[in-house]
């Protein structure tokens, strides 16, 4: 995120993420979160406002236990921008207490695994999600975005313009999936592919 609060990047599925790294250390990118296990958690209200208006109330779990909102999102050539507030909180059960006694509910929990690089004046995440691995570029605008985009040899055409949990929800409607969590136990032995996300791999 931007110190103007404002989230903007673009999402990649790739098939090879070794080729990314490369890529990255050839360009002399620098790492600055080494890979690191996120849990997280989206609440919503009971009547599931949130959701319906595009907004993000997130709890997360990474290096440190962290609060996150976000507005609804525009979508322009792929690339998704929001307004962002995100902070540190000391413990990650006493504010997931917290928010349940205000009677905001679990909506979702999900996992990835994380690795960030910083090139350009961006931030390149490199993502293992349950069904899948993607790279996010997260910067000030969309032509720097596409240019990074472009020095990792990702098809610009590719960006998914839409959320980890959107591309959940595709499969699991494809699938026939029954749980609800996207966790790396629920995946575990099942294969999914990009056509089940309503993706395509930019990496080919």
């Amino acid at each position: 995120m931007s110190e103007s609060g404002q989230e903007t990047e673009a999402k990649f599925y790739v098939n090879d993420l070794d080729k990314i790294i490369t890529r990255l250390h050839e360009l002399e990118a620098l790492l600055i979160q080494e890979r690191v296990l996120e849990t997280n958690i989206r609440f919503d209200l009971p009547d599931g406002r949130l959701r319906s208006e595009g907004r993000v109330l997130r709890l997360r779990q990474d290096t440190d236990a962290r609060f996150t909102y976000k507005s609804p999102s525009t979508n322009q050539q792929g690339v998704l921008s929001r307004t962002e507030i995100e902070f540190t909180v000391g413990d990650f059960e006493k504010a997931k207490e917290f928010l349940e006694a205000l009677g905001y509910q679990k909506l979702i929990a999900y996992e990835k695994y994380r690795t960030t690089y910083q090139w350009d004046k961006t931030l390149i995440m490199l993502d293992e999600l349950p069904y899948g691995n993607f790279v996010e570029i997260e910067g000030e605008a969309i032509e720097l975005i596409r240019k990074v985009a472009i020095q990792l040899n990702l098809n610009w055409e590719a960006a998914i313009g839409t959320s980890y949990t959107a591309l959940f929800d595709r499969a699991r409607k494809k699938l026939g999936y029954s749980f609800q969590d996207l966790s790396f136990e629920n995946f575990n032995g099942m294969k999914v592919d990009a056509s089940d996300l309503g993706v395509h791999a930019a990496d080919t």
